[in-house]
Order: C-alpha cells, then sequence, then structure tokens
C-alpha cells in the first residue's frame, strides 16, 4: 500500500506562498500523529511503519485553523479509503481497472464543473489518485484493510487535533464555475495519462502497477504551469525519498532508531504541510518504501528503480497527455467552447 498527498494542506500557521513551509504547532501536531506508530515499531516495524503510512492523510494536511475544517481530516481519510478499495475490487483484471480508471476520471472532472460539489475537487486531486493506489493491492481483501487502516488513521487525526485551540478562519473565495465542456476535456486528458500508466504498470508485471498512474493523476493539473511545477517536484521529492529509504533498509537498523525515524518523519512531514513546492511525497516515500522493504526477497535497489521509474513514467505520461489532448480538442472545436 502506498498513500500519498500532496503538499497542499491548507493551515492557518503557515503561509501558502512559502515555497517551503514550516509550521512548529505543525510539527507537533506531526509528532502527536506518530505516537502510537512510533511505539508499535518498538515491538513491530511493519506493524509501526503500516500504522504510520495510515496517518498520511492528516500529516499532509497539517493543522488546520478551526474545528470545523479540522474535520476535514475525516473526510478526506473517508474518501482515500474507498479510493483505494474501489481500485483495489478491479484490480484482478487489468483491462477492466484500466476502463475503470480512464471512466472515473472523466465522470469526477465533470462534477468539478459545479461549484455547489464541494468535495469534487478533493476527489479529482486525492481521490483518483489513490484508485491507481488501490490497482496495486491485487485483491479486495488487501484494499479493504488500506482503506481501514486510512480511515482509521484520518479519525485518529482529527482527534488529535482537538488538542490545540482553533485559531481564526482563513477566509477563502468560492470557488467559481469551470466549463463543462473545459472539464470533460481535461477528464479525457488525465484518464488517458492515468489509463496509460495502469496499463504499462500491468503490462511491465510490476510488483505496484498502479505507481504510474498514481503519479500522473497525482501531478495534472488543468493549468499547464502547475503540471510542469509538480511534474519536476514529484520526480525529485520520490527520487530522494527511496534513496532515504534503501539506505535505511540496507543499514539494518535497530528498532528503536527505525522507531525515532517515524516520528521525525511524521514531524517533518506535517510541519511542512502548506509548502508550495512539491515536497511531502519525500517523506511519504520514505515511510511507504520502507515498509515496503520490510521482510521483502528483492533488493532495496528493485524497489528503487520500480519506485522511481514508474513515478518518472507517470509524469511523462501526465505532460504528454497535457500537450495532445487539448491540441486534438482544438482542432474537432473544443477548445474553442471551452473557452
Amino acid at each position: 500500500m502506498t498513500t500519498e498527498v500532496g503538499s497542499s494542506g491548507q493551515s492557518g500557521a503557515v503561509s501558502n506562498s512559502a515555497a517551503i513551509a514550516w509550521s512548529w504547532r505543525n510539527v507537533a501536531y506531526g509528532a502527536a500523529l506518530a505516537v502510537p506508530a512510533t511505539i508499535c515499531t518498538l515491538l513491530d516495524a511493519f506493524a509501526g511503519l503500516s500504522l504510520a503510512v495510515g496517518v498520511l492523510p492528516a500529516a499532509a494536511l497539517g493543522l488546520l485553523s478551526t474545528r470545523r475544517e479540522r474535520a476535514l481530516v475525516v473526510l478526506v481519510g473517508a474518501l482515500a479509503g474507498f479510493s483505494i478499495f474501489v481500485g483495489s475490487l478491479v484490480s484482478p483484471w487489468p483491462v477492466v481497472a484500466v476502463a475503470t480508471l480512464f471512466v472515473l476520471c472523466v465522470l469526477v472532472a465533470i462534477t468539478v464543473s459545479d461549484p455547489a460539489r464541494r468535495l469534487a475537487p478533493v476527489a479529482m486531486m486525492l481521490g483518483l489518485p489513490l484508485v491507481g493506489v488501490g490497482l496495486s493491492e491485487g485483491s479486495w481483501q488487501r484494499g479493504f484493510a488500506a482503506a481501514g487502516l486510512i480511515a482509521a488513521g484520518s479519525a485518529y487525526g482529527w482527534l488529535v487535533s482537538l488538542l490545540w485551540t482553533a485559531a481564526p478562519a482563513v477566509m477563502r473565495p468560492p470557488r467559481a464555475a469551470a466549463s463543462r465542456t473545459a472539464m470533460i476535456v481535461y477528464g479525457v486528458q488525465i484518464g488517458l495519462a492515468g489509463a496509460v500508466g495502469a496499463a504499462l504498470g500491468f503490462a511491465w508485471g510490476a510488483d505496484h502497477p498502479g505507481w504510474a498512474a498514481t503519479a500522473a493523476l497525482m501531478v495534472s493539473r488543468p493549468d499547464r504551469r502547475q503540471l510542469d511545477a509538480r511534474g519536476w517536484g514529484r520526480a525529485i521529492s520520490v527520487t530522494a525519498g527511496a534513496i532515504v529509504a534503501c539506505a535505511i533498509a540496507a543499514a539494518g537498523l535497530p528498532l528503536p532508531v527505525v522507531a525515532l525515524l517515524v516520528l521525525l518523519v511524521l514531524a517533518a512531514g506535517s510541519g511542512t504541510a502548506g509548502s508550495r513546492w512539491y515536497v511531502f511525497p519525500f517523506f511519504s516515500t520514505i515511510l511507504v518504501l520502507s515498509m515496503l522493504l520490510l521482510g521483502e526477497t528483492e533488493s532495496p535497489a528493485h524497489w528503487f528503480i520500480e519506485r522511481v521509474g514508474l513515478t518518472l513514467v507517470g509524469v511523462i505520461l501526465a505532460l504528454a497527455a497535457a500537450w495532445v489532448v487539448p491540441a486534438i480538442a482544438r482542432v474537432l472545436g473544443a477548445g474553442s467552447r471551452a473557452g
């Protein structure tokens, strides 16, 4: 299982304009999130790292301003878990899985055109990539277990957040309506990138065939400039995180040291919530790969090549689809109607 949320969590304690935001308040929140995982790691590294992965969505969001906003962590966790479960349901049948991912991308993108559907952007930016994660689970039982872990971790994150006093709400402008035609084009764009990524993962026989699809859908944005920045940022963050995780696996560290690393990674990852740069995948990759490397017969090099290789494939697919699909839409006339 792998769970990654971009470093776009909103927090009243950090400025979203900072390239790498830092909040000691969020660091303390991340450390509190890490307590169960840290304690469990002292007894069983795999169980502890699994618990750490479960609280990643809460860590990525950081400590939100008001108590009402903090409840969003539970909704995000539920959405994340459900998306993984959906992917796991179709994962045994590659053709069905690829087609399902494409159709979901188009349908979810269309719902974003309606400003009244407030969770639609979250479903597009987080839910769809995590359907790709579910494709890597291999069975609905594993997907259900992963969904439960994420949901429980998010609920724990919400309860922990109540220990902090509320801050003034951050005023945000209402979401503007998007052209339905433009969102259909965008849905086809991300659907094509995600579906091709999943197809390549299955064809390659990768241990986690959904990683390329997840990478493509995580970095994709309707704004091409954002896509370019996120693509580079994700590639660099994942590569750096994979290097650290492989070094940890090769070092054969004792459990107390691994437990301390779990605490530090979650605290630091939460502390950067709200960063403009795409830094959170660095922290999530360390935890996810460290978990996968435990008890595996494959070498760390195998996991590094697969993780980084499929991530780069996903980024390339996202960039290629962003160039090809809108160009075809303009030729067909959809671009002019989209405005």
